[in-house]
C-alpha cells in the first residue's frame, strides 16, 4: 500500500516531462519569432512535425528532466526553495501582466462574459454530474491529491503551522492561478474571433494563432510560454523532489545518489511517451487515437490518484489505520485554522463515497463509447482494484501494532 503514492508520482513524471518539453520548445519558437506572420496551416504543421520527430522531442523532454534534477540536486534550501520562490514570483507577475493586457483588448468584454456568466443551458446539455466530475477530477490532478507529493512537502513543514490553514492557502492560490489563466486566454480569443479550444490544441494551435494576429504577438507569445514553462517546471521540481525524498527514506540514500537515480529513471522512462507519438504510434492501448501518453495518464489520473486519495482517507479515519482521533491531533498542531470534530462523518463516510464516484465515473466516461461489453470488462478491472484497496485496508487491522 505504501508504494501507491510513489508509483503515482513516478508514472506522472514519465509523461509530464514530455508535455513540459513541449512548453519549453514553444517558448523557444516564440522567442526566435518562428510564428510571426504565419498562417494557421503553418502553425498546425509545426505542431505535427514536433510530434513526429522523436530526437527533437526527446531533447526537450530530457532538458525538462535535467532542469528539475539540477534544482533538486542543490537541496531543499539552496535549490528548491530559493529557485521556486523566484519562479513563482515571476510567474505571478507574468500572469498579471498577460491578464491585464488581455482584458483591455477591444472586444474582450464578450470573452469575459462567456468566461464568468454561467450558461445553464450548456450545463443542462452536458449534465450537472459530468461537470461536477470534471471539476473534481481536475482538483485531484492540479492539487496532486492522492499521489504522495503533498505528503512529502507537508513533512517539511514546521509544526508551528497548521495543516488545514496551509491546505486552504494552497487551494486558494491554485484557484487564483486557474482563474487568471482563463482571463489571459478567453478574452483574447474573443477579441480576435478565435474559438477557445481545450487540451493540447488550445495551447499549441489556438494560442499561437492568437498571437500571430496580435500586435507585438512575438513578445506576448514569448511571455505566455515563459509563464507556462515556469508553471510546468515548478511541478517537475516539486514532484521530482517527492520521488527523491521517497528513495532517501526507503533506501537510506543521500541526496546526490537519490537525485542521480531519479533523474536517470525519469529520463529513460519518458522515452516510451516520446516514441508513442511517432515510431510507436500504432500502439493504441485504449482504443483508436490513443497512445502511450493516454495509457500513462489513464493509470495515473483514473486509477492511482483516486485510489491513492481513497487509501489516504481510509487510513487516516479508520480505527484499523491511523484513527480519527490521532489524525485530528496531528492535523490541528500549530497556529491557524483547525479541523473541527464535526467533520468526522463526512471524512469517514462522505469523502470516500465522493472519491469512489469519481473513480467509477472516470471508467464510464472513457470506455462507455466502446460499447457495453468493453465497459463491463473495464468495470470489472476497476472493481478488482477497489477490492484490493479494501483488502489492504482491512488487513491493516489484523496486524499487531
Amino acid at each position: 500500500m505504501k508504494y501507491i503514492g510513489i508509483a503515482g508520482v513516478i508514472l506522472l513524471m514519465l509523461y509530464y516531462t514530455t508535455v513540459t518539453g513541449w512548453m519549453l520548445n514553444y517558448c523557444w519558437l516564440h522567442l526566435k519569432g518562428t510564428f510571426v506572420g504565419q498562417s494557421p496551416a503553418f502553425i498546425q504543421t509545426t505542431f505535427q512535425q514536433m510530434l513526429a520527430q522523436p530526437l527533437s522531442m526527446g531533447f526537450w523532454t530530457f532538458l525538462s528532466c535535467l532542469l528539475g534534477f539540477l534544482v533538486c540536486y542543490m537541496g531543499l534550501e539552496k535549490g528548491i526553495e530559493r529557485i521556486t520562490k523566484v519562479m513563482m514570483s515571476a510567474l505571478l507577475l507574468l500572469m498579471i501582466i498577460l491578464a491585464v493586457h488581455s482584458l483591455f483588448l477591444p472586444g474582450a468584454e464578450k470573452g469575459i462574459e462567456f468566461y464568468l456568466v454561467p450558461n445553464f443551458a450548456s450545463l443542462e446539455k452536458l449534465g450537472w454530474g459530468n461537470v461536477i466530475y470534471a471539476a473534481m477530477s481536475q482538483a485531484f490532478f492540479t492539487l496532486s491529491a492522492g499521489n504522495g507529493a503533498m505528503m512529502i512537502f507537508a513533512s517539511y513543514m514546521d509544526k508551528k503551522r497548521s495543516l488545514p490553514g496551509e491546505a486552504l492557502t494552497i487551494t486558494a492560490l491554485d484557484t487564483f492561478v486557474a482563474l487568471m489563466s482563463g482571463f489571459i486566454i478567453i478574452p483574447a480569443c474573443f477579441a480576435y474571433g478565435i474559438q477557445p479550444d481545450a487540451g493540447p490544441s488550445l495551447i499549441f494551435l489556438t494560442i499561437p494563432n492568437l498571437f500571430t494576429l496580435m500586435p507585438g504577438g512575438q513578445i506576448w507569445g514569448s511571455l505566455f510560454f515563459v509563464f507556462l514553462s515556469f508553471a510546468a517546471l515548478s511541478t517537475v521540481i516539486a514532484v521530482m523532489e517527492s520521488i527523491i525524498a521517497c528513495f532517501r527514506e526507503l533506501l537510506g540514500w543521500d541526496r546526490p545518489k537519490a537525485a542521480w537515480f531519479v533523474f536517470a529513471l525519469i529520463a529513460l522512462g519518458s522515452i516510451p511517451c516520446v516514441l508513442g507519438f511517432n515510431l510507436w504510434s500504432s500502439f493504441q492501448p485504449l482504443g483508436p487515437g490513443t497512445g502511450v501518453l493516454d495509457l500513462e495518464d489513464f493509470i495515473v489520473s483514473n486509477n492511482l490518484l483516486p485510489l491513492g486519495g481513497l487509501t489516504f482517507v481510509l487510513f487516516c479515519t479508520r480505527k484499523n489505520g491511523w484513527g480519527w482521533t490521532h489524525f485530528l491531533e496531528e492535523v490541528n498542531q500549530g497556529a491557524g485554522r483547525n479541523l473541527a470534530d464535526q467533520w468526522k462523518l463526512y471524512y469517514t463516510y462522505g469523502l470516500p463515497l465522493v472519491i469512489l464516484a469519481i473513480y467509477l465515473k472516470g471508467y464510464d466516461d472513457l470506455f462507455a463509447k466502446q460499447g457495453p461489453a468493453a465497459l463491463a470488462q473495464w468495470m470489472v478491472i476497476a472493481l478488482v482494484f477497489l477490492g484490493w484497496i479494501g483488502y489492504c485496508v482491512k488487513g491493516r487491522g489484523t496486524k499487531k501494532e
